[in-house]
């Protein structure tokens, strides 16, 4: 492991421990086949370990076919597998990605795993980018919404693009006590 990034290294910990090691886990961290490895991700009752790690390794090497496994995989539940595809789209560049995080990102029915996606958008820096972070965040500044989280991390998102478009969704989130110094900041950053 000592050749591998730290992306890389942190996937194959968690993995390793999924995987209870196994010889298959084993040789799909270490072949350099990417047939081997797209094999995978089309491969009957493949445990989601093995899928996972052969997305990875492909999106990492600029191989589309990983990228609706990616994709699946920024929508998961789990934190950590969501980040890892997260970092292996932003690596694999295809175009299709900050359409797909967008609409990821706007689904209100999956709100509660938005921020990978959010974080996503605002490290892609794409067309799509400024508007689904406006979108998100509008929707989060209803009273009550327990997704302050994402909603700032659209706040900073907005910020970081400095799209002017974002002023007066920025204005607004001014208005709530977990964003107000954020939305300042990102209000200054502005365009």
């Amino acid at each position: 492991m000592k050749d591998m990034d730290a992306e890389l290294r942190s996937l194959a910990r968690r993995l390793r421990h999924e995987s209870g090691g196994s010889p298959t886990y084993e040789r799909l961290l270490a072949t350099a086949d990417r047939e081997e490895l797209a094999d995978v991700l089309i491969a009957p009752l493949c445990p989601l370990w093995a899928r996972e790690l052969a997305a990875f390794r492909l999106g990492r090497a600029g191989d589309r076919r990983a990228f609706e496994a990616l994709v699946l995989l920024l929508n998961h539940r789990d934190p950590q597998r969501c980040g890892s595809a997260a970092h292996a789209l932003f690596e694999l560049a295809d175009p299709r990605t900050a359409r797909a995080a967008a609409a990821l990102a706007t689904n209100e029915l999956r709100v509660a795993y938005a921020l990978v996606p959010v974080r996503l958008l605002t490290r892609l820096r794409a067309p799509e980018s400024a508007p689904a972070l406006i979108t998100v965040l509008r929707r989060r500044l209803v009273p009550g919404d327990p997704h302050w989280r994402v909603a700032l991390a659209c706040v900073e998102g907005l910020g970081a693009l400095g799209d002017g478009r974002a002023e007066g969704v920025l204005s607004a989130a001014r208005d709530h006590p977990r964003l107000t110094a954020a939305a300042e900041a990102a209000r200054a950053r502005l365009g």
